[in-house]
């Protein structure tokens, strides 16, 4: 608890917040690149505690809200089988398909099990040896050394039954999509604490340097978001580009180098497809050639279904930056956890659910009066 109330202490939350409406003289528009900071930010109103003259945006740092449609449909297909087992996170049950939902399909008969690690699909392989498992594997950097474990120790077991619905993606990628795009209002990042610990920082350096952007590495309580937006804040302030790291208790510049190896050992860079971006190269990780084998998309002949984001949900401007929740003629309307448009609404990370818990009526007092 020291760490936890340490973090949030009050005292501490208003001296940062004074130092930053004293470091700031014109306004500046700062990304945050993790779900779960974008919820802090909702819940503890730090952005409230801003001048007016900063602008906190929300990128894309939500693994479930950035899986394309296309993957959804793809795992909805695989999971009406009749003879699979489909294991995914229990955030995925919900995010809508074309037509339905996982939990549809579970409801209909399918074999729809949540777990909390790719490890209790291998598990739950070794004991049905009759039925294919498939594991939905989403997330970013944080997650995938996971992953990668779970198909080493498939192929060490000899278990041919095991198999990957892949959309794992990169951060970095998108950072570069985001930052190349027409529409860019992004000055400086915060980036994600939870991708650094596995990562690093050092391969965030070149888009400084390409883009002349801070990106300064944050934590998740009221003290590290602040602390973090103030370093932004004093960089952009004085002209300076370069990476911090406001998270040096749990961040090393060069990360997780045993998570990095299994993860270059199962998985290759490919081009992902992101909800909202599109396709960005080298953005995501599909199976090496030595452990193709656990591969269902290829297993199962799916590669072919590609459809088309719903026209009505602007969750893809929402995770560029481009608007907030609450600039959705949708939101907290047709719009809600209980009837979402997209996965923006369903995840416990996503930018529309944070609006939707903490900022849901002053969100449609703004509808209103636009």
């Amino acid at each position: 608890m020291k760490y936890i109330d340490d973090f949030r202490h009050q005292p501490h939350v208003e001296l940062l917040a004074t130092a930053i409406r004293n470091t700031c003289t014109r306004p500046w528009t700062i990304m945050e690149l993790c779900g779960g900071q974008t919820h802090a930010i909702m819940k503890y109103g730090i952005d409230q505690l801003l001048p007016s003259d900063i602008n906190l945006i929300h990128g894309p740092g939500c693994p479930v809200c950035v899986t394309p449609l296309q993957a959804i449909d793809k795992a909805i297909g695989i999971a009406a089988l009749n003879h699979v087992i489909f294991c995914t996170f229990g955030d995925m049950l919900r995010v809508p398909g074309s037509t339905k939902d996982l939990m549809t399909v579970k409801a209909e008969g399918g074999d729809v099990r949540t777990v909390y690690s790719p490890l209790e699909a291998v598990t739950i392989a070794q004991q049905h040896p009759d039925k294919q498992v498939v594991f939905f594997a989403i997330g970013f950097e944080t997650t995938i050394p996971t992953t990668a474990m779970s198909v080493y120790q498939a192929q060490q077991m000899g278990l041919k039954n095991f198999k990957l619905l892949v959309s794992h993606v990169r951060v970095p990628p998108a950072m570069e999509a985001i930052l190349s795009s027409a529409e860019n209002k992004v000055q400086g990042f915060l980036a994600a604490g939870n991708v650094c610990v596995v990562m690093g920082y050092q391969e965030y350096l070149p888009i400084t340097e390409k883009y002349q952007v801070p990106i300064v590495v944050t934590g998740f309580e009221p003290v590290d978001i602040l602390q973090g937006i103030l370093l932004c804040i004093t960089q952009l302030e004085q002209g300076q580009v370069t990476v911090e790291n406001q998270y040096a208790r749990a961040v090393q510049a060069s990360g997780n180098t045993t998570a990095q190896q299994i993860v270059n050992r199962i998985f290759k860079p490919v081009t992902r497809s992101w909800r909202g971006l599109g396709d960005i190269p080298m953005s995501g990780f599909e199976l090496s050639a030595d452990y193709a084998a656990f591969d269902a998309e290829n297993y199962f002949q799916i590669a072919h279904i590609n459809t088309q984001e719903h026209e009505q949900c602007l969750s893809g401007k929402v995770l560029q930056g481009i608007i907030k929740p609450s600039q959705c003629p949708e939101f907290a309307s047709r719009c809600t956890p209980e009837t979402p448009l997209g996965a923006t609404m369903v995840s416990a990370e996503g930018a529309c659910a944070a609006y939707y818990a903490y900022r849901r009526q002053q969100s449609i007092t703004e509808n209103i009066s636009q």
